[in-house]
């Protein structure tokens, strides 16, 4: 039985997150706006660095949640996230390729973005008339083997690897207003497709053989899922490198206070809250040291691994 009382106070604590950490993340950093009479310079920060980091955070933050969300329901497990098909190593390898070939910084990311693409349809592809725990472990295996290749090239770069390394970490530092509107289209894509496939998401939850009782071509219903799940996070890190856990906190935190598992609530709190969340997690990386900023997917880890920890010593993952 769902407490109509606990998700309106979610929806209401959310609301006012929004409210007040925007305001503040606008605000501080190495340079104090004032909002009173800002000058020329205080109205290029604000709008030309600060403005579009703040929306790429929680852009980026809806579509990892959203992302973690579908992956869980459809392994049925709480720590699973898309990283584990293979997102992190692919990216690795697509940032190491684009340094090899001598291009700019910028391009770290968009190799990054292809090989994540390329990789996760690969694999797919190989597994197509396998179920899907053997995806699983196709995923990690091909992710262990790229990830030899992409740690022999870290050690044969050398020093210079530095910067390759710090893109990994996770940073939007580098947000731009064409970034921010080039990434609404794959973040609206996957949320409206994920709503669509609610009730499939709330029937797969049941079990493989439920679900075909019910009519749902099970391997086909998880494989889409999954690819679209791994395209979102893709697009995030070719954005703003890697940034984990955001997919495996903010849903499990979500299942825990409202006791469900109904993607109708699961999948616009989680959205909702993914996106505040990485918004506090960059803001508190820039203030806390600054003017030195800390990588984003350092504050991320911070927060996911002792919730990690935590969900690996829990005996199941049973819908409520």
């Amino acid at each position: 039985m769902l407490n109509s009382a606990m998700i309106f106070r979610l929806y209401l604590f959310i609301i006012l997150s929004y409210i007040v950490v925007i305001p503040i993340a606008l605000s501080i950093g190495s340079v104090s706006l004032e909002w009173s009479n800002p000058d020329t310079m205080a109205k290029i920060i604000l709008m030309d660095i600060r403005a579009p980091r703040v929306l790429m955070a929680i852009l980026i933050g809806m579509l990892l949640s959203t992302s973690g969300l579908v992956v869980q329901s459809v392994f049925i497990n709480p720590i699973a996230d898309p990283y584990i098909i293979g997102i992190a190593s692919s990216a690795t390898f697509g940032a190491i390729l684009a340094y090899l070939l001598k291009m700019p910084d910028f391009y770290y990311g968009i190799f990054g973005f292809v090989c994540c693409v390329g990789f996760s349809l690969l694999i797919f592809s190989i597994s197509k008339r396998q179920n899907i725990t053997t995806l699983l472990v196709i995923g990690i295996a091909m992710s262990s083997f790229l990830g030899a290749f992409t740690t022999l090239g870290i050690y044969l770069i050398g020093e210079d690897s530095f910067k390759i390394i710090a893109w990994l970490m996770g940073y939007l530092g580098g947000a731009s207003w064409k970034e921010v509107f080039i990434l609404i289209i794959p973040v609206t894509g996957c949320l409206i497709y994920f709503y669509i496939k609610r009730l499939e998401l709330n029937i797969l939850l049941s079990g493989d053989d439920e679900a075909k009782s019910l009519g749902i071509n099970v391997s086909k219903s998880k494989r889409s899922l999954l690819i679209a799940s791994s395209l979102g996070v893709a697009f995030c890190v070719g954005f703003s490198g890697l940034i984990g856990f955001v997919g495996l906190i903010i849903p499990h935190t979500i299942r825990i206070l409202l006791k469900t598992n109904n993607h109708s609530l699961l999948l616009p709190m989680s959205c909702a809250l993914g996106g505040v969340f990485l918004l506090v997690c960059d803001t508190f990386g820039r203030v806390i040291l600054a003017p030195i900023e800390i990588p984003i997917g350092v504050i991320t880890a911070f927060f996911g691994a002792p919730f990690f920890l935590y969900l690996a010593f829990q005996k199941s993952f049973k819908p409520c």
